[in-house]
Formats: structure tokens, C-alpha cells, sequence
């Protein structure tokens, strides 16, 4: 069976064979290998974007729904907040907005919350099947006004990996406001543990497990990835050559 990621990295590579006139114009190579525009651009080519990840019954809910990434951040100020209950927790978002909010747990359950059943598919070969419960990103970017010069979302996060930085993560505009991307504070109708992510996390369900940050702490809308991390505009990206777009 050929799956969609081998057939978006076969047809770039097809595309690319044909393409060494094109190659020796420069506008059109800096267009091709522009590492905001290659990956979705091709993407975008071959799929529909806006069309729905499965969704499944609570039958096929898997018995154990492992954890992905870190298991806990165990910074002091991620610690503190977790034994208040992340009370005092809020979620910060910015950036190009007209309305900066500081959205406190309470605020984001007051939201009209989306419940879905979909697959988790992680990029060390194991996926399970969980229920998860949140806000639409979309309705808390409406709610802070985000600009129309807005291309991207990223996501700052409370875990530390081995080099001192704090994980980050980044999609574009188009899952933004997929009605299946949400900030999720509940899995299989519990509160988010600490090990699937607490108190928030995001959730894009046509993409691979490492785009969907854990222990979410702020969320600011940008024009360019230039300025983010390496430039890349994720953790993965910048540090393991992990592609921007993980689509499924």
C-alpha cells in the first residue's frame, strides 16, 4: 500500500527530476527549497487540507494510550503549578493579535469544547486510538482577534530537552483553524494527566504525534518562522531534520 507521505516524498522527488532548468533560475530555487513554503506547498498540491481526520467509536478506544515525548517537564515553575492544581496556570497568547489574553483553565473550559475520537499516530511506529476533549484553536484565536497578517501559530511549551531550550512547535494557518485542532484539556473523559501533557495540549489530528505539543504555556500568532528556534519552526525540525509538515 503506498501511503500518503511516500507519495508526497515520491512526487517531490519526480517533480525535482524535471525541474533542473527551472533549478538555474534563482528566484525559483529560493521558491522551491524555502523551508516555509516546500513541504506544504507540495502538500497542499496532492491533498484537501480541510478534509476530516477519522474519527472513530468508543469501542475502538485503545486499552492503554501510551505517552509521547517527555513524560514531565520537572522544571520548579512547571512543578509548582502542577501541585496547585495549575490553578494559577494560564495560557498566554500573543503576537499578532488585537486582544493578548491570559486564559486561565477555568476560561477554557467555559468555551464550547469539541469532543473526538481519532488516532494518534507516533513517529516510533506505534498509534492508539484516544478520546480527546478541548476548545477549538480556532475559537481561542477568534477570541484574541488574530490578524489577517497571521501565517502561523506556535506553540511554547514547559518542557526542556537536553540543550536548555524549551520545546516548540508550529503549524500554519490551515490547521489552525481545522475544526479538529484543539487545545485539548481532557483524554478519554479525564483531565489531562501530567504524562499525556497537562494541563493543555494541542491536538492536530492530520499530522504526526511530535506536531502535537504538550504542557502548553503560550501560543502566538506570526507572520514568518524565520525568528523561531533555528528557523524551522519546531523542536524536531531544527534539531533532527524532522519535516515542518508531518501530514498523515
Amino acid at each position: 500500500m503506498i501511503r500518503r507521505r511516500d507519495l508526497v516524498v515520491g512526487g517531490g522527488a519526480l517533480m525535482l527530476g524535471g525541474c533542473d532548468r527551472v533549478l538555474e533560475v534563482p528566484a525559483a530555487k529560493r521558491l522551491l527549497f524555502s523551508g516555509e513554503n516546500f513541504h506544504r506547498g507540495l502538500h497542499r498540491a496532492i491533498t484537501d487540507r480541510s478534509a476530516l481526520a477519522r474519527e472513530y467509536a468508543a469501542e475502538d478506544l485503545s486499552p492503554v494510550f501510551r505517552v509521547n515525548g517527555n513524560n514531565n517537564p520537572g522544571t520548579p515553575e512547571y512543578q509548582a503549578l502542577a501541585a496547585n492544581g495549575f490553578v494559577d496556570w494560564r495560557l498566554q497568547v500573543g503576537g499578532l493579535v488585537d486582544r493578548p489574553l491570559a486564559l486561565s483553565l477555568a476560561q477554557l473550559r467555559s468555551m464550547p469544547l469539541r469532543e473526538q475520537i481519532t488516532r494518534h499516530d507516533c513517529v516510533e511506529g506505534w498509534s492508539a486510538i484516544g478520546r480527546w476533549t478541548g476548545p477549538m484553536l480556532g475559537t481561542i484565536l477568534h477570541a484574541a482577534s488574530v490578524r489577517r497578517s497571521a501565517n502561523y501559530v506556535v506553540f511554547r511549551c514547559a518542557d526542556r530537552y537536553p540543550n536548555g531550550r524549551n520545546y516548540y512547535e508550529s503549524i500554519d494557518m490551515v490547521d489552525a483553524w481545522h475544526p479538529q485542532t484543539i487545545v485539548a484539556l481532557g483524554l478519554n473523559g479525564r483531565l489531562l494527566d501530567i504524562g499525556h501533557g497537562a494541563p493543555a495540549r494541542l491536538r492536530v489530528e492530520r499530522q504526526l504525534g511530535y506536531k502535537h505539543a504538550k504542557y502548553l504555556m503560550g501560543i502566538d500568532a506570526v507572520a514568518s518562522l524565520d525568528g523561531i528556534g533555528l528557523g524551522r519552526g519546531g523542536f524536531w525540525e531544527d534539531h533532527y531534520d524532522y519535516d515542518w509538515y508531518a501530514g498523515i
